[in-house]
């Protein structure tokens, strides 16, 4: 899921380098002409090169929206998937020359997508009943691009280490993770960077060390699959034993691809001690970094400098947004001095692929791996009495979430032991979609799919009544405070401390109100179980997802309560299971009104 997104309007101001800018600028030399002039020159003094780079790609290989099954399309005109990127690609290394053009990525390449879930559950790529399994789509694409390297994002971890290491063993270029270490040994457990040589004629190779760092999170986030397996220490930590060590290998150009961003915030408080969003930490402390490919926030910064402060030089830093929307380019001018290549200029600019057509090799390749998963999610599972839609799920209780807590609390409390089963159960999940909608009639998978759209696992944890509220209080911060007597406009009522839809939890199973009148922590008012006030030393189990489960979005008391039950079942199939048994989806079955939002006690809806 996409974490702590950056302050948008800080970036702006500092970035947008335009194409006719990197021109005018000098930044990059048409290769073929720069070719001839170093023909008469046996000995070139001048070189330029180029390193592009994407980032949560999120298994988007086509312009494709499984949820929706149709051609994706926003508010924004952009398109998604790599097979768009692609053709940027080839025109960049065409412009260029191939020997002038690197490609990176920056992180969460095997979630996020029908498709990726398809080839890590439904066929994976792991293989079934000791049958080999297929190759992964992602992987396949990005060997025909021709990647150089990519950095290992947190949601590479999803599905489990196995699966990680049957994808890093199919593709043709490195993962690189500095900070993913081997948790008994404290050796690296991936690649930590890779060397790639630019070959220059009549002069010694420009030498470019691309270092990999991915996000500390990942130890709370996908605790499960990593615990006593790796750890992950910071980024600036790492970048501080590995850079030098780059430059002592001889690198002219030292690169790094980081799945962190750029604001030094963090989503889960003070639960771990490094920082999740470092990219521009790592610039500001760690000498000898010449540029940064960031990734993880979902956000597009064309071009974005740092200064370091040791050296006082600036480090380039570009974010290409997700999902194919943006391809980074990052342009590099040298000079040799004494038999040593010497940055002397470089610049850094976003491209849109949404104006060119989608690569034919590989729609070729992967046409029939896209038309495996359109067949899966267009399967019926079963039938909806009425249409469940998810637009008002942000400041209203609706069935639609509700049918989300009825299947968590129902699967926990199947798994409950004796004693535990004994005590009052609620449920806390998060409106990941306000498009979502379940239509009355057939339900398919894609409906179900994309009302939830993370692999999460489901937890079951012990909260006390005054902890239970602490809990509700933070997710309460979601709104702004809105005093009594003034419009309650929806359009502006959410988001306030850039806490996104994704990290905001209703509970059912309890009855409460939020009075958004009130300031932040004194939001949560008749909080009642049964009809009777929640009392503070009251135990209850609370079915929430492991990631919540787990720290993120810095809930607190969750990460450290006693568990009470745990499953590695994904929810979404757990939903799918549901209605497939039941045949019906009913929402007189789960449908309650058991919170609502208030202005001075008065109901606001």
């Amino acid at each position: 899921m996409p974490l702590s997104p950056m302050n948008r309007r800080e970036f702006v101001k500092k970035s947008a380098v335009t194409g006719a800018a990197v021109a005018a600028a000098g930044g990059v030399a048409a290769a073929p002409a720069q070719a001839a002039e170093q023909k008469r020159d046996c000995h070139p003094r001048t070189w330029s090169f180029s390193i592009l780079g994407t980032t949560d790609l999120h298994s988007h290989v086509f312009d494709w929206d499984y949820y929706k099954d149709a051609a994706y399309s926003d508010k924004a005109g952009n398109s998604v998937g790599v097979a768009r990127v692609a053709t940027l690609i080839k025109q960049q290394r065409e412009a260029k020359g191939e020997d002038h053009v690197l490609l990176v990525d920056a992180g969460d390449i095997i979630q996020g997508t029908s498709l990726a879930y398809y080839f890590a559950r439904v066929d994976p790529i792991t293989g079934t009943d000791g049958k080999k399994g297929p190759k992964h789509p992602m992987a396949v694409a990005m060997n025909h691009m021709r990647y150089d390297a990519a950095a290992l994002g947190n949601h590479e971890f999803n599905y489990g280490i196995e699966v990680l290491r049957r994808f890093e063993s199919q593709c043709h270029f490195p993962l690189l993770g500095a900070n993913a270490l081997d948790a008994k040994t404290l050796r690296p457990a991936f690649e930590p960077y890779t060397v790639k040589r630019i070959r220059v004629p009549g002069a010694p190779d420009i030498k470019v060390g691309i270092l990999g760092l991915t996000n500390p999170g990942i130890a709370l986030w996908d605790k499960d699959n990593v615990s006593g397996k790796m750890v992950f220490p910071g980024l600036v930590e790492q970048a501080k034993k590995y850079v030098p060590r780059l430059r002592a290998l001889g690198c002219d150009v030292v690169f790094l691809t980081d799945h962190s961003g750029l604001d030094g915030s963090s989503s889960y408080g003070d639960e771990l001690p490094y920082v999740e969003n470092a990219s521009n930490l790592v610039a500001e402390q760690v000498p000898g970094i010449d540029a940064i490919l960031v990734g993880h926030t979902h956000v597009e910064v064309p071009s974005y400098t740092v200064k370091n402060e040791q050296t006082g030089e600036e480090v380039l830093l570009s974010e290409p947004y997700c999902w194919g929307y943006r391809l980074s380019v990052f342009d590099f001018e040298l000079e040799l001095h004494h038999g040593q290549w010497k940055v002397t200029s470089k610049k850094a600019q976003t491209l849109n692929p949404n104006t060119v057509d989608e690569d034919p090799e590989i729609k070729k390749l992967l046409q029939a791996d896209h038309e495996l998963v359109v067949k899966y999610v267009n399967t019926a599972v079963g039938t909806c009495t009425q249409d469940l839609s998810a637009a008002d799920s942000c400041w209203k209780d609706v069935p639609i979430m509700d049918f989300i807590h009825k299947v968590q609390a129902e699967s926990v409390k199947a798994g409950l032991s004796a004693s535990d089963a004994a005590l009052p159960l609620i449920s806390v999940a998060a409106p990941f979609s306000r498009t979502a909608d379940i239509p009355q009639g057939n339900v398919t998978i894609k409906d179900i799919a994309g009302l939830y759209i993370y692999d999460n696992t489901l937890y079951g944890k012990k909260l006390t009544g005054a902890q239970l509220k602490d809990y509700l209080e933070y997710a309460a911060k979601y709104y702004h405070q809105v005093p009594a007597g003034t419009k309650v406009d929806t359009a502006t009522l959410t988001n306030a401390n850039s806490f996104w839809d994704y990290m905001y939890d209703t509970a059912a199973g309890v009855d409460y109100e939020i009075d958004i009148a009130q300031a932040e922590g004194s939001r949560i008012k008749n909080l009642t179980y049964n009809g009777a006030p929640v009392a503070d030393d009251q135990v209850f189990v609370v079915a929430v997802n492991n990631y919540r489960a787990n720290g993120g979005s810095g809930y607190p008391h969750i990460a450290a309560a006693p568990i009470a039950y745990s499953s590695t079942n994904e929810i979404r199939q757990l939903m799918i299971d549901y209605v497939t048994a039941k045949k019906t989806l009913d929402p007189a079955d789960f449908a309650a009104v058991n919170w609502k939002l208030t202005q001075a006690g008065t109901p606001v809806f």
